[in-house]
């Protein structure tokens, strides 16, 4: 029976029809007090002028790229680029957009308590997750049609979103860390007020930041994530010579990512929690529900659509491994859970163990879920060679389906930026202690939500990349067989391309390839601690030279504009030379080392880059929840020495979780994505004799 694939536009359709529906919702809360609509004004003005610059650095680079795709490859591919960055920068812009709105109403709403006030944020959070898995599922639906069923096209607009997710997550996360660690380290350490107090200067900036980079630069990377996985599926199931609207394999990831969607829905509308409810439990529930969901929806589809049950297994598979994976970040980042624990307990001796202690605990966190993402490769290549499918078609399936639910992740993950912003609000004009509260519950929830999101997203990089050295391996066949048609001999056969360690080739490239993500996390953490520098600078001299500042005397207000100017320019002066850095080594490992050599760069990368990923965005998180567990009372409370050394951990951590760490993902990404869209060209370079 022939699938048909235009239920991935359908609900792709139905995705956005929701999110402008919830976009509404959210706009018609109230926005509180005066002084609370003038706060969020601050920080959506900063937010969209960062933006709107951003923007225009990245279209120069967009217009450069497609360019070069266009005389060297394919103009076609260079417009599916073009078309794949606008579709990811929309994404994010509406998913900010939406933040902005729902972070002061649900400092508002959080006076009539939690069950009010949660709704807004996770609604306002799940515009974002919707518009996402919306406008990338069609996306790619209307450029496999105009392209009349070419698969391979789709790389372009793969590429593109992934180029414009690598640097909205390094800006977006230069920005908010360069804010938040020196907001933090003068505020709490050195004049020792509360967090978001009006008086820092830093403190429009660090609110900001929460959504250029945590709303903004995450719902990209998500987008990124999500197209990767599905066109590398897609690109494994062609069959030479069998167009791909006929193709089963080549449409099966178009279909399940559409009942995606439809679970997706069903999760955001399941989500409740009551006035005395954990929003944790709520966000959690509401991810496991909508996993069955899912698996019941395709497993429906499997059966009336005749497609292989392998395929469906895999995808199962892979979906749960996200699950252990959200559960296993979930145990190292969770407030209420040991290593957090232990770390704050550490903390009473100082910040160098708090250190010691937190970045222990997230090396600890790595094991499991590499073990996750082995045992679903494993399982997923097994069940598919078992009933007769490619075992690396399986393990893409296995990353389709942990991402089949991006929808819900999104919204779980964009609710804690808005919770952040919502308690900032709330400090910042003054609301009452039990309003905090409620917020600061919101706010925990929102960092366990965002640090799971990250498992989830790496989790899913690292099965998406391994599928996508699979079509790099595929696509670099085909041209070596199409180059033997016509007569061609070249210096690569097939049997190289099993990227064979003991080729010194293979091995150069490896241990290139690991190296990168290093480097690429030294470059964007140095550019935090250099911004963070001059910022600390500005902030001190605030405090010394506006007299009345510090004491929070009537009228006096700190120059916040400043710090948002220090942040903006130093984010985008510091943006464009990593991303730039890791596509051109990709480039020349491949152009100078030929197939080989880039098999191992690639796989080299992907080891290395999880490795870091998971550290990072672990044992970041795990420091941030370290000191929250402090602030809410324990080991002296607010103000103590054992908090300061607590938000001395929390700044480490900060560029380790919300700029180097998302960002790892979204790098391996690209690099995968390069290596496949200049395959062919590669392999052409390869050229000995025309016989």
């Amino acid at each position: 029976m022939m699938i048909d694939w235009t239920i991935a536009p359908i609900t792709a359709i139905a995705s956005i029809l929701v999110a402008i529906y919830l976009y509404f919702y959210v706009n018609r809360q109230s926005s509180g007090t005066d002084k609370m609509q003038e706060i969020a004004g601050a920080i959506q003005e900063g937010a969209n002028a960062f933006l709107k610059v951003e923007f225009k650095y990245l279209a120069v680079f967009v217009v450069v790229v497609a360019a070069v795709l266009a005389i060297f490859l394919d103009p076609i591919m260079a417009v599916a680029y073009v078309f794949g960055s606008i579709c990811s920068a929309v994404a994010g812009l509406l998913g900010m957009t939406v933040a902005l709105k729902a972070n002061v109403k649900s400092a508002h709403a959080a006076k009539q308590g939690l069950n009010k006030a949660f709704p807004i944020a996770f609604r306002g959070g799940a515009v974002m997750g919707l518009a996402v898995v919306g406008l990338a599922l069609l996306g790619i639906s209307v450029v496999y049609a105009l392209s009349d069923g070419n698969a391979q096209l789709i790389l372009g607009f793969s590429f593109g979103a992934s180029a414009m997710a690598l640097f909205a997550k390094i800006g977006g996360g230069i920005y908010t860390k360069t804010a938040d660690v020196a907001a933090d380290l003068v505020g709490k350490v050195e004049m020792d007020i509360p967090e978001d107090d009006p008086r820092n200067p830093g403190v429009i900036a660090d609110n900001v930041g929460d959504n250029v980079g945590d709303v903004a630069g995450m719902g990209a990377d998500l987008f990124d994530s999500y197209v990767a996985s599905i066109v590398a599926v897609m690109i494994l199931g062609v069959i030479p010579g069998v167009a791909s609207f006929d193709n089963i394999m080549v449409n099966v990831p178009l279909i399940f990512a559409g009942l995606g969607i439809v679970a997706s829905i069903f999760g955001v509308a399941i989500v409740r929690v009551g006035k005395k409810g954990n929003p944790g439990n709520a966000l959690n529930m509401g991810t496991y529900l909508t996993c069955i969901i899912f698996g019941l929806l395709t497993l429906a589809a499997t059966y009336y659509m005749d497609i292989n049950f392998g395929v469906w297994a895999s995808a199962v598979i892979g979906l749960v491994g996200g699950v252990v994976i959200g559960i296993t970040t979930d145990y190292f980042t969770s407030i209420d859970k040991a290593p957090v624990i232990k770390t704050a307990e550490a903390s009473q001796t100082g910040a160098a163990v708090n250190i010691i202690t937190g970045f222990s605990y997230g090396l600890v966190s790595i094991f499991p879920p590499l073990l996750g993402i082995a045992l679903a490769s494993f399982g997923s290549y097994t069940v598919a060679v078992a009933y007769g499918v490619s075992g690396v078609y399986g393990i893409g399936m296995a990353a389709v389906g942990m991402l089949s639910i991006v929808g819900m992740i999104v919204a779980g993950d964009a609710f804690g930026p808005i919770a952040d912003n919502a308690g900032g609000i709330a400090e910042q004009a003054g609301l009452e202690e039990e309003v905090l509260d409620i917020t600061a519950k919101l706010d925990a929830a929102g960092n366990t939500s965002k640090a799971i999101t990250k498992g989830f997203a790496i989790g899913a990089a690292g099965l998406t990349v391994i599928a996508l050295l699979a079509a790099f391996q595929n696509i670099a066949k085909q041209a070596l067989e199409e180059a033997a048609a016509q007569g061609i001999t070249l210096a690569v056969t097939e049997e190289a391309l099993n990227f064979n360690l003991m080729d010194p080739l293979v091995l150069t490239g490896a241990l290139i390839g690991i190296a990168i993500p290093a480097v690429f996390s030294a470059m964007v953490m140095l550019s935090v601690g250099k911004n963070a520098f001059i910022m600390i600078e500005e902030i001190r001299r605030q405090f010394r030279e506006i007299p009345g500042l510090k004491e929070g005397k009537e009228g006096v207000k700190a120059d916040y504009k400043s710090c948002v100017d220090i942040a903006t320019k130093g984010a985008l002066k510091e943006l464009i030379p990593p991303s730039v850095l890791s596509i051109a080594i990709t480039l020349a490992v491949g152009f100078i080392g030929g197939i080989q050599a880039l098999g191992g760069y690639l796989a080299g990368s992907i080891f290395s880059g999880l490795i870091f990923a998971l550290l990072m965005s672990n044992a970041g998180g795990l420091w941030d929840n370290a000191k929250k567990y402090i602030e809410a009372g324990a080991f002296g409370g607010k103000g103590s020495e054992t908090h300061k050394a607590a938000v001395v951990g929390d700044t480490v951590g900060d560029p380790f979780k919300d700029t180097a760490g998302p960002s790892l993902n979204t790098l391996i990404t690209v690099m995968s994505l390069v290596a496949s869209v200049f395959a062919e060209t590669i392999v052409l370079n390869a050229l000995i004799n025309f016989v």
